[in-house]
């Protein structure tokens, strides 16, 4: 595994994700109540034995560049590091990165050196517990050019991803992303005898779809970006490279969600909460590793709570809290009712206001709060009722957003007392 070197690439705007990136890039989004995104395919890199490790990333990047600065110190006696490479100007590219193969092309001559056989290619908005190491074995057992993590999905997500065909030894004889005609759905789609023979428990008419984490030897990866325009890899760079390279597809078994949108990313926080989520944070073999905080542990003065997560440094006075998600030094206060929410919690015990603010820090008094996204350093007032009572889809309010019907309140608004959403 030294001779890996893992590539995250950390997407573009995260238009889907505003205003949750409105401050940060897509991978510093915090998730789980303790993590950011980012935290997870670094973890899994880590714990493969791969040790250099970069992050593309080119929007808002500083409180990236600060969140991997204070977590990922690496000893002297070790040949490792995570670094950022955020898009720049130099003699050879003036322009921002285009796409996902643009990004990794702007950067082999830092992928690429130090002897590095192979280079694996991982999303920044995933949550998965993929056995990494195992995957590069694989493809090294195949001799594969190009490696492709797979995984069966429903026809309903099928025209979001790329989906293929492959032979019974694994090789991809067809690569179409987000297909959206009908009859080539109906020509990829998988019955029960193919599902099995690929190793897959899933439901006849099921799809393989890329889960956007590939493996590349090093050269092959410089053949089919070197001198090419290519901007994106699912839909110009694999469907080339099946015709000319060997390309194989890696099966996955485990939990995998694409968190790509808010509702997605808000669905994907509360099964955590679940008694056996899906993805299981409590493994000792797999921990999620995280900037390291001295906090102490959530106080609870009265509260009746069911199915949630509650993280340190926290203290709750409400009524009742449900199915959530309570992030990092979090106050909620007397009467209050949370249910079905993510409160990502607060950056600090204090606050760096000169004029005292007439809300406080966190959740007032006697709220109602449910299906909602609370960000950083968020403010609401006593007696708010953050409900959606009027059951809209898409709005942008004074101090709040609503996508995919979930509020969503950013990083550091402040919502007047008595506010009925």
């Amino acid at each position: 595994m030294e001779k890996v070197v893992t590539a995250i690439l950390g997407g573009g705007q995260g238009a889907r994700l505003w205003p949750l990136t409105r401050d940060r890039a897509k991978p510093a989004v915090p998730v789980g109540g303790k993590f950011r995104l980012i935290d997870i395919p670094i973890s899994g890199s880590l714990h493969a034995g791969i040790h250099r490790i970069y992050v593309l990333t080119q929007f808002n990047s500083a409180t990236l560049h600060r969140h991997i600065a204070q977590t990922y110190r690496f000893d002297s006696f070790r040949d490792g590091y995570v670094n950022i490479l955020a898009a720049e100007q130099n003699l050879a590219s003036t322009d921002w990165y285009q796409g996902t193969a643009d990004a990794v092309r702007k950067n082999l001559g830092r992928l690429g050196y130090q002897g590095t056989t192979d280079v694996l290619v991982l999303s920044g908005d995933q949550l998965y517990a993929i056995n990494l190491r195992e995957f590069v074995n694989r493809h090294r057992e195949r001799q594969a050019d190009l490696s492709i993590a797979v995984k069966p999905v429903h026809r309903s997500e099928a025209k979001n991803l790329g989906i293929m065909r492959v032979e019974e030894n694994g090789r991809i004889v067809e690569f179409v992303e987000k297909p959206q005609d009908e009859e080539v759905l109906d020509r990829l789609a998988l019955d029960g005898p193919a599902l099995a023979r690929l190793g897959f428990d899933a439901e006849p008419g099921s799809l393989l779809a890329s889960m956007g984490m590939y493996v590349f030897k090093t050269g092959i990866l410089h053949e089919v970006l070197d001198g090419t325009d290519a901007t994106d890899f699912g839909r110009e760079v694999i469907p080339g490279a099946i015709h000319s390279h060997a390309v194989f597809a890696y099966g996955y078994h485990g939990y995998w969600r694409d968190i790509g949108t808010i509702r997605a990313f808000h669905q994907a926080n509360l099964e955590l909460a679940r008694p056996l989520p899906p993805l299981n944070l409590y493994d000792p073999d797999y921990p999620i590793f995280t900037h390291p905080r001295f906090l102490p542990g959530t106080k609870v003065n009265r509260c009746t709570i069911h199915r949630s997560v509650l993280c340190e440094g926290g203290i709750v006075s409400g009524e009742r809290i449900s199915d959530s998600i309570i992030g990092i030094r979090t106050v909620v206060r007397e009467g209050s009712i949370i249910e079905r929410c993510v409160l990502m919690g607060l950056s600090s015990y204090r606050t760096t206001d000169e004029v005292p603010r007439a809300v406080a820090v966190g959740i007032g008094r006697n709220c109602v709060i449910r299906d909602a996204i609370v960000d950083t350093n968020a403010r609401i007032g006593d007696g708010c009722r953050l409900i959606n009572e009027r059951g809209i889809e898409e709005e942008d309010g004074d101090g709040y957003h609503i996508r995919g019907g979930i509020i969503v309140i950013p990083r550091g608004a402040e919502i007047p007392p008595g506010t009925t959403v």
